[in-house]
């Protein structure tokens, strides 16, 4: 199947340049449901994008959709700001329930607004308040949202150059493995904080991520975290886990630190915790942290309680036993075996990943956006990612089939070859 561009109109004349994502995708998509979507010409995509990884569970879940329409139906409330609603208390109970108790952690859960920028901006004025401080360190290529205080902590040049502004109060360190091993684990980091004349004022946190999506599929070891939170703790810092792309079950467990065995500070989701593609965000932080006036941080649009219902149906359909995290690790090594038998005829490219996000790095930039440009007209779904989109990104929903998976894999080994 080759497809052909539709002419898109009012969507050139009309909507802002800044858009993006339409212009490597250039159809008009009218329906979806699981990991297909469909154009208004009929035409069908595999997606392995997952909305960017706000749709885990696929489009159109039937199992949330009918939680969905169920609480529609009975004029549940819609807007509820932060006050105390059915659907927000459902939602808290199985949160805590199916998630926090099993697994023994004690945060506590604060609603900062609908996005996962919203969720970090709280995360690091929270940790500035609770330590005094204004110093955030981050790590290369990370990306924590496109507002203000975020991009502070985001490494990418061309995003960072739209704030118009200085960003400032953030330090940037390297990731594991930037020097190729060649260099202790935070070597630099450390001898900063220890050099009274270095520069660094004292941060008042650490903020990172366990596998950088936008930053090109970077896996950090999970002896490389344990070694953070070991840092963070002996030099009074607060360790903050940007889980708003990784979490919700994209690695195998529920939160992309599990298999690290650390118990972050404060902690971020977004994405897939409303399980349906709805705004949501929330940030979870240990007890003592919660040093919050009433109303010191709101948002208008923080309590979205449809959301609310549709995070607490995917809670209890994916996450009450072990089989979402089995069926992804699954699903993971079905994607890695392909990857390898890609990566062996094609010498330019490598591999990496864990659970459900993978990522094909190219020697050319170049050869990843045609792989993706091919991939759309051939019918699947893949974006790039990196500093310079020279990573193919994999994403496909976490409910995605096993031969939905192998269709998309084979998809891509043919637009490998064919753009060789």
């Amino acid at each position: 199947m080759t497809i052909t561009p539709p002419a898109l109109s009012v969507f050139e004349t009309l909507e802002s340049e800044v858009r993006s994502y339409c212009r490597g995708w250039p159809a008009v998509f009218d329906r979806a449901q699981g990991a297909r979507l469909t154009d208004e010409d009929g035409h069908t995509y595999l997606d392995f994008f997952a909305g960017a990884g706000s749709l885990n569970y696929g489009h159109n879940n039937p199992v949330l959709k009918r939680a969905l329409i169920d609480y529609i139906e009975r004029d549940g409330i819609t807007h509820g700001l932060d006050m105390a609603t059915t659907a927000k208390r459902a939602f808290l109970e199985t949160f805590q329930n199916v998630i926090l108790r099993p697994r023994d952690l004690p945060y506590k859960v604060m609603f900062p607004g609908p996005t996962g920028t919203n969720a970090v901006e709280a995360a690091l004025k929270l940790a500035r308040k609770v330590k005094g401080r204004e110093s955030v360190v981050s790590f290369t290529n990370a990306f924590h949202g496109m507002s203000l205080g975020s991009l502070a902590v985001t490494g990418n040049a061309f995003k960072r150059a739209g704030a118009g502004i200085p960003l400032v109060h953030g330090t940037p360190m390297p990731f594991d493995n930037y020097f190729d091993g060649t260099v202790p684990d935070f070597l630099w980091f450390e001898r900063l904080l220890e050099d009274q004349g270095s520069g660094l004022n004292k941060p008042a946190a650490v903020i990172v991520e366990t596998v950088q999506g936008e930053g090109g599929i970077n896996v950090a070891r999970a002896e490389w975290l344990r070694a953070l939170q070991e840092l963070c703790h002996r030099q009074d810092m607060l360790l903050i886990v940007d889980d708003i792309q990784m979490g919700c079950g994209r690695t195998g467990g529920f939160f992309s630190f599990e298999e690290a065995g650390i118990v972050p500070d404060i902690v971020t989701l977004s994405k897939s915790i409303s399980g349906y593609g709805m705004p949501m965000s929330l940030c979870l932080f240990k007890p003592e942290l919660d040093i919050w006036e009433p109303g010191e941080h709101n948002g208008t649009f923080r309590g979205n309680n449809p959301a609310f219902v549709t995070a607490a149906a995917a809670l209890d359909a994916y996450w009450a036993d072990g089989q979402m995290e089995k069926q992804t690790r699954a699903r993971g090594e079905q994607v890695e075996q392909a990857l390898l038998a890609i990566c062996a005829e094609e010498p330019t490219a490598q591999f990496r990943g864990r659970g459900l996000v993978w990522g094909m790095e190219f020697q050319d930039p170049a050869h990843a956006s045609a792989v993706c440009a091919r991939a759309f007209q051939l019918g699947l779904l893949l974006e790039t990612s990196g500093p310079q989109s020279e990573v193919v990104k994999l994403l496909p929903p976490l409910t995605i089939t096993t031969e939905e998976l192998d269709e998309g894999l084979r998809t891509l080994a043919r637009c490998v070859r064919e753009t060789a």
